[in-house]
C-alpha cells in the first residue's frame, strides 16, 4: 500500500525572522530611533533585570533594575549638571512600576535631601528630610507632606514633637524652647498653637532663661487643661 507524504507546514518566513529579532538575555548597547541607548538584559524584547539606560534629550542615566521595561528594584537615577556638565546623582533607592517606591535617597538641586520611605513617586511613609536652612523633619509623610506623628529640629535648638496634617502642625502637639527652659504643651490648628500651657521645663540650665521664672497653676492642673482642651479639639473635627 503506498505512503502518502505530506509536506510539513512551517511557519510563514517573517515568524522565524521576528523570533530571531527578539532581544532575549545580555546585550551591548541598544540604540533607540530618537538616540536613547540601553545597555544590558532582556527579556522577550523588553529591558528585564539588570541595565543602564542614557537618555539622549536631557543626559540622564539609570543604572539598576528592570522588570518587563520598567524601571523596578534598586537603582540610581543622575542628571548632568548644568554647569561643570558632570553627573549629579538625584536618586538612589527602591522603584515601584518605574516610579520611586520603597526606600530611597533623593537628592535636590538646593543642597536639599530627603531619605526614606516613596510611594508612587511621593514621599510617603516614614522619612528625614534635610531642608537648606538647616531644619531637619523626621516623622510620617503622606503624598510629598509631612501628615501624622513627627519632630521638627531647628538650627537654634528648639523643636516641635506633635501631629501634622497636610505639611502644617495640627492637633496636639509640644513646642520645647531649650534656649529659654520652656515648653509649650497644646493643641496646633494649621501652623497655629489655639490653646495650650506653658511651663518652665530645664530653665536652671536654660542658656537664655527668662527674667522671672513663670507663676505655678494652683487652681487648675496643666495636665487636666489639656486634657480638657484636647476633647474639645475632638468633638470639633469628629
Amino acid at each position: 500500500m503506498p505512503v502518502i507524504k505530506y509536506p510539513r507546514i512551517r511557519d510563514p518566513l517573517f515568524h522565524e525572522w521576528d523570533r530571531k529579532a527578539q532581544k532575549c538575555g545580555l546585550r551591548h548597547t541598544v540604540y533607540a530611533v530618537n538616540g536613547d541607548q540601553y545597555t544590558g538584559e532582556w527579556l522577550d524584547n523588553l529591558k528585564h533585570g539588570k541595565g543602564t539606560q542614557i537618555w539622549k534629550k536631557t543626559g540622564a542615566i539609570y543604572s539598576g533594575d528592570w522588570k518587563f521595561g520598567k524601571r523596578d528594584g534598586y537603582g540610581s537615577y543622575s542628571i548632568p549638571d548644568p554647569v561643570t556638565k558632570e553627573h549629579r546623582k538625584v536618586y538612589t533607592g527602591w522603584w515601584e512600576n518605574d516610579r520611586r517606591g520603597g526606600r530611597g535617597v533623593f537628592f535636590y538641586p538646593n543642597g536639599e535631601n530627603y531619605e526614606g520611605e516613596w510611594s508612587n513617586g511621593l514621599r510617603s511613609g516614614w522619612g528625614k528630610m534635610h531642608y537648606k536652612d538647616g531644619i531637619i523633619y523626621e516623622g510620617e509623610w503622606l503624598s510629598d507632606q509631612p501628615n501624622g506623628q513627627g519632630i521638627l529640629r531647628l538650627p537654634n535648638g528648639n523643636r516641635y514633637e506633635g501631629g501634622w496634617k497636610d505639611g502644617k502642625k495640627h492637633g496636639p502637639g509640644k513646642y520645647f524652647y531649650p534656649d529659654k527652659g520652656q515648653l509649650l504643651e497644646g493643641i496646633w490648628v494649621a501652623d497655629i498653637p489655639k490653646c495650650g500651657v506653658l511651663v518652665d521645663f530645664g530653665r536652671d540650665n536654660a542658656p537664655s532663661p527668662t527674667e522671672f521664672p513663670l507663676p505655678e497653676i494652683e487652681l487648675h492642673d496643666p495636665a487636666a487643661v489639656l486634657a480638657e482642651a484636647r476633647a474639645m479639639f475632638d468633638d470639633n473635627h469628629n
